[in-house]
């Protein structure tokens, strides 16, 4: 039942990602160009082309019509009258403009649409006489000022809001700064402190900001000459996102369609992620599966839907594949210029996660460093040592060089421990400690049994070897550790001597008196007492 919702909850969310992706796919090419007419930063209504006039043309006439008018304080008559069996707008008998079929709304007629924005410039007209009356303009004037002051108010609140807020979760970092007492862990809470005072501080410069732009939006929209140009600004910035600035096969796309795609896919990189997630942690997890075997399949089912899902996304917008095959060209120069290592190590990466030589959870041997890799990215691989440090291995390092992988296959591995032990030691008593040791030690493994091999004279002591076996090869330092306390402890007890390197020198020449022989002896019996006192 758990996992039946679960898997409801991301088909839906899927579903969602995919239909998000659909509704906001551009409609540039099938839009019909309108251009609004416009008094005083107010938009009244849309016009289309008409014959030889482009709707851009005959909106800048008509406001320019319209801006002469109001700068008049007469009375405005705005009429209608047929010409040519069209319904025409007249501005105190001066032609404004001709309503055609292509103005018209859905389900409206010409003489319908003419009589509704006959109503509307006339009103728009009024409203604009008024707004540069002298009451009009002082009562503006008045809430211009009180907009001010209320910014200037707001923001020293904001600031005062935001230092005690600062206050508050800087002792809940630093919860013994008021006992007197220094906090463990000094560098990580300081950077901890760091960055939540910086983070309050950004939060405060966004918030400031978006209250000045509000309030600079809102007093320039109470009179009517600004009011203009904050519409003018606003139709800028608006044109320049939504202007066509890249055109691949018939489609033009503009900076919104490009910032929308590049979101939608982000967002569709970012749910694969959790679904492959999921499919790890919820379902491999119970299937028995190995937890390399988990990574490898999540990471295919990622990479698969990633590149799945980018390319119904593309047909969805429009983007005919073969149309990037430049950009595609483009971007194989640059991989075989500067970007072949990243190439390389991310070939590398699919090798390691198909071919699987070594797998997360395996504790290996790269180089100079031992550890458990935590996982396989597309460049690199985390490595977790021992100590607990983070080391980033490329992935082609992997491929290019030796790699002791202690977990391959099986994680049961063989540990050697040499042993040296003085000349005039039982040999047998020796195995037996060595063996006894290995028998007690929980961690050593019965089955295969633990073994000790005479491996040979040396020059100051009898050399073995305790080979004993461990499941666990990432511990196998405090193993050895274990083992050689154990070791030292059983031959001190049972008296077993273990040497220390040590050498003899034997002088013969019959040219040597018999008083030089005797001093040569002694020189060098004092030599060897004082080699022995540095080694004790």
């Amino acid at each position: 039942m758990r996992f039946t919702r679960l898997f409801r909850l991301l088909s839906i969310a899927l579903a969602f990602a995919l239909i998000l992706g659909v509704w906001l796919k551009p409609s540039i090419a099938q839009a019909e160009v309108k251009a609004s007419v416009v008094l005083d930063g107010r938009s009244l209504f849309a016009l289309s082309a008409s014959g030889q006039y482009s709707a851009q043309e005959r909106a800048s006439f008509i406001n320019a019509q319209l801006q002469e008018t109001v700068a008049k304080p007469d009375a405005v008559q705005v009429t209608l009258e047929q010409r040519n069996q069209l319904p025409t707008v007249l501005v105190n008998d001066r032609y404004l403009l001709t309503v055609t079929s292509t103005d018209t709304m859905l389900g409206s007629t010409p003489e319908a649409q003419a009589g509704q924005w006959a109503q509307t410039i006339r009103q728009a007209i009024q409203q604009a006489q008024q707004e540069r009356r002298g009451e009009s303009l002082r009562q503006m004037g008045i809430m211009a000022v009180g907009l001010l002051l209320l910014a200037i108010a707001l923001h020293w609140l904001l600031g005062k809001i935001a230092g005690r807020l600062s206050r508050i979760a800087l002792r809940k970092i630093l919860p013994m700064e008021d006992a007197g007492a220094a906090p463990t862990g000094m560098p990580v809470v300081a950077q901890s402190s760091t960055m939540v005072a910086f983070s309050f501080k950004l939060a405060l410069a966004l918030l400031r900001l978006g209250l000045w732009v509000s309030m600079v939006l809102y007093g320039a929209n109470l009179f009517p000459w600004t009011r203009q140009w904050s519409y003018q600004a606003i139709e800028l910035v608006r044109s320049s996102f939504l202007s066509p600035i890249l055109t691949l096969g018939t489609n033009p796309y503009s900076l919104t369609d490009l910032c929308i795609l590049v979101s939608v896919l982000l967002g569709w990189v970012v749910l694969a992620g959790l679904l492959s997630n999921v499919l790890k942690t919820r379902v491999l997890s119970l299937a028995g599966l190995g937890r390399g075997a988990q990574e490898a399949i999540a990471v295919v089912t990622r990479y698969l839907l990633i590149f799945l899902g980018t390319l119904v996304l593309l047909q969805v917008w429009g983007l005919d594949l073969s149309s990037l095959t430049i950009l595609a060209s483009a971007l194989g120069i640059g991989i075989g210029l500067g970007l072949q290592n990243i190439a390389k190590n991310f070939s590398s990466g699919l090798v390691l996660v198909f071919e699987r030589p070594i797998q997360v959870g395996d504790f290996i041997e790269v180089g100079a460093f031992k550890g458990t890799i935590e996982r396989i990215g597309p460049r690199s691989t985390y490595i977790r040592t021992p100590d607990f440090v983070s080391i980033i291995v490329p992935n082609s390092r992997f491929l290019e060089e030796e790699v002791i992988n202690w977990s391959h296959d099986t994680p049961m591995s063989r540990l050697h421990l040499p042993v040296g032990v003085a000349y005039g030691s039982d040999p047998k008593e020796v195995e037996a400690a060595l063996m006894e040791v290995a028998n007690l030690n929980v961690k050593v493994l019965q089955n295969p049994p633990p073994r000790v091999v005479f491996t040979g004279l040396g020059d100051s002591s009898l050399d073995f070897e305790l080979l004993v076996w461990t499941e666990d090869p990432s511990k196998q330092f405090l193993l050895k550790s274990d083992l050689y306390f154990q070791i030292y402890e059983i031959l001190c007890r049972k008296e077993i001597e273990i040497p220390f390197p040590q050498r003899d020198l034997h002088i013969r020449s019959s040219s040597l008196s018999k008083k030089q022989s005797t001093i040569a002896a002694q020189i060098l019996l004092a030599e060897g007492e004082l080699a022995q006192e540095d080694s004790d």
